[in-house]
Formats: C-alpha cells, structure tokens, sequence
C-alpha cells in the first residue's frame, strides 16, 4: 500500500470510530487509525505478492517421486463477509515430476492468499493451482481447517467450531491410495 492508501485507511478508521460514538482524540485512540493502517498493510500483503513466482524462485531438479509434505501451515487471514478474522492450519503435498521447491516456499503461498479478503473455499482452489502451475507435480493436495471468527464473535456464536476444505489434483483425484496415505500422513503427529 502506497501512502495515499494509508491514508485512506486512517480516514476511513476515524469515520468508523466516530460512528460507534468513539472520541477519537482520546488518548487510547489518537494514534490508533494509523495502526489499523499499518496492520492492514501487513494483513492484506497478498495482493502485492504472486505465489506462483515465490514458488519458482527456488525449483530444484530431483530424482526424488515421493509424497512431499508440508503440515499444520499455520495462517491468519481475514473473511471477505465481515472482514474478521480466520484463523487456520494448512496441509500441503505434491508428487514430484522431476522438480521440487524450496520447503519454505509453501508456507509463503499459503500466506499469500491467506493476506487478501478471502473465503476459505477460494484459498484451498488458489493454493494447490499455483503449486500445479509452478512445479507442475504429478499430483497436489491441500487442506485447510480453519476457525472463521464471523462464525464466533457473531452470528451463530459457535465457538470452537472448524471448517475443512481441501483440494485435490492430478494422481491424488486419480488414485484413491495417494490421498489416503496422504491424509495418514497429517492425522499423525
């Protein structure tokens, strides 16, 4: 975000205090619009990141045709319905076809499209696509299991509760023995 952005943000977090009946010269509050400003920077960095470039910024050639996996990915990220918070783990695998990436790249992806307005539906679909782009594996599974704080600190007012989404390519939607061992594989610790 550039700085007419954040200022943006700052007018529109006064405007939102005001209108709950906040004073917003009072001492807790004075310097508050321009920290929502620079956590929004940081929440919604994702806009400004292409995970499929992270990705292929470190491929590697490997003989390797295993399952690699990734799990308990922990994100932050915020609803697009009410702009609150949802807070997750994701599990992440690939099949290898001759190349691999850096193990600290797929934590990265998952915090690209976990930093932008989101649903959790989309992010499970955005995440294995640029995987199958970037590396083009014989197969990517992802799942998210995420508590959606629009679900908690509102609405129905169920705590505790978890949304699981997954998504499935190639060898993993082809052959049932690939997604089973890899959900064997997360359920152990």
């Amino acid at each position: 975000m550039n700085g007419t952005r954040e200022d943006k943000i700052e007018k529109a977090t006064k405007d939102i205090l005001e209108a709950i009946g906040e004073d917003i010269h009072r001492e807790g509050l004075i310097k508050t619009p321009h920290r929502v400003a620079k956590a929004y920077k940081y929440l919604f960095s994702g806009y400004e990141q292409n995970g499929i470039e992270i990705l292929k910024s470190a491929i590697f050639k490997t003989s390797n045709s295993e399952m690699v996996i990734v799990k308990n990915i922990e994100f932050y990220s915020m609803c697009e319905h009410h702009m609150l918070p949802i807070i997750g783990q994701a599990h992440i695998a690939y099949i290898p076809n001759g190349f691999v990436t850096g193990l600290s790249k797929l934590p990265r992806v998952v915090d690209v499209f976990a930093r932008r307005l989101q649903i959790q539906e989309n992010m499970t679909e955005q995440i294995a696509e640029a995987i199958d782009k970037a590396i083009n594996p014989f197969g990517v599974a992802v799942i998210l299991t995420a508590r959606h704080m629009c679900m908690e600190m509102r609405g129905v007012e169920k705590c505790n509760s978890s949304t699981t989404t997954s998504a499935y390519r190639g060898i993993f939607l082809k052959e049932q023995q690939y997604k089973s061992e890899f959900l064997t594989q997360i359920r152990n610790n």
